[in-house]
């Protein structure tokens, strides 16, 4: 039965549904539109607009109505909005079903839900190991 509700667009229990993260320091509200250049540490929801460069040694989340022009580096990146540009992330990048990117992409891990829109390169590598000193 759940399958048939999921096919029929009236459930979504298929795990790829977006819940913003409590724990955020930094929440960029739906009413806002930036310019400019975050850079910082710690998990960031963007659910508003942003256009510029984004450095962070954390977790990006991009809302479900959230649209973001912008180069991005980040630990990890989940995508449930629009983004346009560059993404590179240490560790993953996530594009859920109502996610949609334009550009291109370099991590460790990707993975893209049924319903995602995904436009770009890819490289998906593992992070160099350190080399051990003697």
């Amino acid at each position: 039965m759940r399958s048939l509700l999921r096919f029929l667009g009236l459930s979504d229990s298929s795990g790829s549904h977006y819940t913003p993260p409590a724990h955020a320091p930094t929440i960029i509200g739906a009413g806002m539109a930036i310019k400019g250049e975050i850079k910082g540490e710690g998990t960031v929801a963007l659910l508003g607009s942003f256009e510029g460069d984004i450095v962070l040694e954390g977790t990006l989340h991009v809302g479900p109505n959230a649209t973001v022009d912008a180069n991005i580096t980040a630990t990890a990146i989940v995508v449930a909005g629009t983004v346009r540009g560059n993404l590179s992330a240490n560790t993953r990048v996530e594009i859920l079903a109502s996610g949609s990117l334009t550009g291109s992409v370099r991590s460790g891990s990707f993975t893209a839900a049924d319903g995602a829109i995904v436009k770009g390169d890819l490289w998906v590598e593992p992070p160099a190991a350190a080399v051990p000193s003697a």
